[in-house]
Parts: structure tokens; C-alpha cells; sequence
């Protein structure tokens, strides 16, 4: 586009302000390069200007000095409103990702209780297999068999606490969305391995179930488990006064129209009112005394940027469905 512009401005008269058009590779230049790079667009549509004009052959010389004044102002203003313009745009992807990182640090925060009992328990384990183990190796004589399997149930409750805590640090790192090509049925398994303890401590049964033959989806892994966290932290509030024998969250996944993956969440709960579905995935809408009603609005952002959508809607024999949709793999 620069060397078609140079040309056409080298070959008009000085009357013909073809340098004008250099606005149009500035404002194309901002919409994939960085600061730098625009800038150096912008410089080089600059100097390609004023060279133009001293080998433009024909025309009126002062004509010509005021049309390369008037590209050249033109150059810099729209330099500057698309550098003002990309800079508020980063300024909304940064708030946004620092809003998405104080969600999952808030349910995480609710789930204190759960994840210190769900590190606890295999760390209780090690300490039994291992007193197990020393007294089997004191023995007359050591029953190595004995010590050999309390040693392996060691490494297997270790694993078990180090996989948690992975899951926590993962889901409260800050860190640039990462999307690839991932497992719907993986996704579901660890968020609910990770709110087993809440899930227990509130008498909520878990039922999964995943089509067969799924495709993958293209998807941040970290982000869509937040998504899923949300909705089940929601569910198991819901359900505070609903009978222990009822306590039940069922997850799907499933296929959907267009080479989508549908992801369904349904609970028991006391469900969403009307006058409360429209504004469910809005900001700063909450019916917990202290939520602080950014987890929904949280995740509508993060599936629409995933290309997909979300809804909610009431069950007709209590409760509520949430669902939303990635892209899947064709």
C-alpha cells in the first residue's frame, strides 16, 4: 500500500494530494502491530511524503507545499487518535483479565474450608503410611512387603496432594489466556476432583456424564474450569435449604449445532426468579449477602471471548440450568 501511494503521489501533480491516503496504511498498521511498529509506519508514510514531493515533476510548487503540509498533519493526527485508541483497548483487555483473575481468587476464597480438607487428607495418609512403614521395617524380621506398599501409598497420597495444589495455583496464577485444543470430559473431572471438599461438606451428590465421541474444544483450560467453578459455587448456595436427599448437581457435555460443545450444569436449588433472569449475568448483581456478584458477568465474558454463548433458565421442578457452548474441533 506505501510503495502504490508513493508511486501514484510521485507521478500526480503537486495539486493532487494523493499523500493523504498514507492515513489508511496507519490506521491498517494499528490493527495488528504494536506501538513501535505503528510508529514506524507512521515515520516511514512521513518521509515518503516529503520525498514524494521534491521528485514530483509537474504541478504548482505552492500548491504543493500546502497539500504535503496538510498529508503530513493529517499522518500524524491519525497516528496519534489509533495509538490512543489501541492504548485504551489494552487498558480494557488488562482490566478485564485482572477482573477474571479477582473472580477466581474470590471463589477460591470460598473454597478455603474445601481445598485445606482436600490437601489435608493425603497429607494425613502420608503420615500414617509412613508410621505404618517404620513400624513394619522394626520388625523382627522387617516385613519388607508391608513397608514396600506403605511406601507406594506415600507417593500415591503425595501425588494426590501436590495435583491440588497444582489446581489452586493454576486457577489463582496470573497469566496471559492460553487457548489449545483440549479434553471437555479432563476440564469437567478436575474442577469437580477440586470442589470435592465443598461438594461433601454441603451433602451434594455429583452426577458427569460426556457423549461419547466428543470432539475437542478449542478452549483456555484455566478459564472455562473458572467458568464451571462459578456455576457450581452458585448451585451448591442454591441448594442451602434444599433436603440432603435432593443436594444433587448434574454436569453434561454434549454435542451442539454448528460444531459446538455444549457444557450443561443443573441443580436442585431454590432456581432464578423472573424479575432476577435478565440481569443474572450482569455486573455487580448478587443475591448473596457478601458476594460481590462479578462471578456470572466474569464468565459471559469469558465465553463470548471463546466465540461461544451462555444462558441460564429455571427448571420446572426447582432449580436451575446453566449452559454454555465452545467451539469444538471439526
Amino acid at each position: 500500500m506505501m510503495a502504490g501511494i508513493f508511486i501514484a503521489d510521485t507521478i500526480a501533480d503537486l495539486e493532487i494530494a494523493v499523500a493523504v491516503f498514507y492515513v489508511a496504511v496507519v490506521l491498517f498498521a494499528a490493527g495488528f502491530l504494536r506501538t513501535r511498529g505503528v510508529l514506524a509506519v507512521a515515520v516511514s508514510c512521513v518521509v515518503l511524503t516529503v520525498v514524494s514531493f521534491f521528485f514530483t515533476p509537474a504541478g504548482a510548487y505552492e500548491a504543493g507545499i500546502i497539500n504535503c503540509a496538510i498529508s503530513l498533519c493529517a499522518i500524524v493526527i491519525t497516528t496519534y487518535l489509533a495509538l490512543t485508541k489501541s492504548s485504551a483497548i489494552l487498558a480494557e483487555h488488562e482490566a478485564r483479565t485482572q477482573l477474571a483473575r479477582l473472580a477466581r481468587v474470590n471463589s477460591l476464597g470460598e473454597m478455603t474450608a474445601s481445598i485445606a480438607h482436600e490437601v489435608n487428607q493425603p497429607l494425613t495418609g502420608v503420615i500414617t503410611s509412613g508410621n505404618a512403614g517404620l513400624r513394619w521395617l522394626a520388625a523382627e524380621p522387617p516385613n519388607l512387603p508391608k513397608a514396600r506398599e506403605a511406601l507406594k501409598r506415600i507417593i500415591s497420597d503425595a501425588n494426590r496432594a501436590s495435583s491440588v495444589v497444582g489446581r489452586v495455583r493454576s486457577l489463582s496464577r496470573r497469566a496471559e489466556p492460553k487457548a489449545g485444543w483440549l479434553d471437555a470430559a479432563v476440564i469437567v473431572n478436575e474442577i469437580v476432583a477440586l470442589s470435592r471438599g465443598e461438594l461433601d461438606q454441603h451433602r451434594i451428590a455429583v452426577r458427569t456424564h460426556t457423549d461419547d465421541d466428543l470432539p475437542l474444544v478449542l478452549a483456555d483450560g484455566v478459564q472455562i474450569q473458572q467458568v464451571l467453578l462459578n456455576i457450581i459455587l452458585n448451585a451448591i448456595e442454591a441448594m442451602a435449604n434444599t433436603p440432603d436427599d435432593q443436594r444433587e448437581i448434574v454436569i453434561e457435555v454434549s454435542r451442539h449445532d454448528g460444531g459446538f460443545v455444549q457444557f450443561s450444569v443443573t441443580d436442585n436449588g431454590r432456581g432464578i426468579s423472573p424479575d432476577q433472569m435478565g440481569g443474572v449475568f450482569e455486573a455487580f448483581q448478587t443475591t448473596k449477602p457478601e458476594g460481590m456478584g462479578i462471578g456470572l458477568a466474569v464468565s459471559r465474558s469469558i465465553v463470548e471471548a471463546h466465540g461461544g454463548r451462555i444462558w441460564a433458565s429455571s427448571r420446572r421442578d426447582g432449580g436451575a440450568e446453566f449452559h454454555f457452548t465452545l467451539r469444538g474441533q471439526n
